[in-house]
This record gives structure tokens, sequence and C-alpha cells, in this order.
């Protein structure tokens, strides 16, 4: 009975486990330069926006890594600009027990992952407070962008030999 115990705790004590010790706003951005006359330049339709997110993160130590949301979205065409958003979302993660094979996908994939609503949640009080009703981002498929990003890094690489 005692060694059943002691085999719990060890498989207890080496489950994965990812911690986000902090969270922030690293950069944010909002410019909305004519925001009356490019809504009268639209004529009543929804302008145009596109949205543009990415991923970054970098090791601190050996199990903390911060990592950092990147969302830029911009409404309007031309010189009809209604805003230019930019955020940097970021986090310190506390990551361990995880193999160094999943490392890599658990900071990009996972990091990310777990900031995303607190960043949609500040792209909507921003564009709302802006004056435009507010910008509601769609989920993200993370692991989709992360194998993107690979594949994307393994064709640069490849290009380079």
């Amino acid at each position: 009975m005692a060694d059943n115990k002691n085999e719990a705790a060890g498989a207890t004590a080496a489950a994965p486990s990812i911690n986000i010790l902090t969270q922030f706003i690293k950069d944010l951005s909002y410019e909305s330069p004519n925001p009356a006359g490019a809504i009268a330049k639209m004529q009543g339709k929804a302008p145009p926006m596109n949205v543009a997110v990415n991923v970054g993160g970098k090791a601190l130590s050996d199990t903390e890594y911060e990592v950092d949301l990147s969302i830029e979205a911009k409404a309007g065409e031309g010189d009809a600009v209604v805003f230019n958003l930019e955020l940097v979302y970021s986090a310190i993660m506390k990551v361990e027990n995880i193999s160094q094979e999943q490392l890599h996908p658990v900071v990009f994939i996972e990091g990310p992952r777990m900031l995303f609503p607190f960043a949609r949640q500040i792209v909507a009080n921003v564009t709302g407070s802006g004056g435009v009703p507010p910008v509601l981002l769609q989920p993200i498929d993370f692991v989709g962008l992360y194998r993107q990003r690979m594949a994307q890094f393994a064709s640069e690489g490849a290009t380079n030999n």
C-alpha cells in the first residue's frame, strides 16, 4: 500500500504543468485619423477590415518563457481609414515536465490560446471606445497558425541551403 502512494506521488510530481505567472499589455496603439470622414466615405457600408495575428516568444530560463500574441486590425481602405489597432499582449509562462519535443508547440500554441480571450476583450474595448462598433475577433486556430509558420520556416531553410 505504501508503494502505491509513493508511485502516485511520483506520477503527480511529474505531471505536465503550464502556468501563466503574469500577463500584460506590452504594446497598444489605436489611431483613428478621421473617423467621421472615413465613415462618410463608406456611405453606410461596413468598412473592409483586415486582421493579422502573429505569435512570438523567447526562453527566459529553462522553465519560463515569454509569449507574445500580436494582433493588428485595420478598418477602411485607401485614405478612408476608420482605425488602425496594434496590440501585443504578452505573458510569462512557467512550463514544467514537458518533453523537449513538445516544448515548442506548447509555448507557441497553448500560450497564445490561453492569452487570446484577454486580447480579444482588449480589442473589443478599445475599438468600442474609439466610437465604432466593438470588433469581436473570431476564434483563432493556433495549431493551424503554428503549422503554417513551421512550414514557412522549413521552406525558408530549404531555399537558404
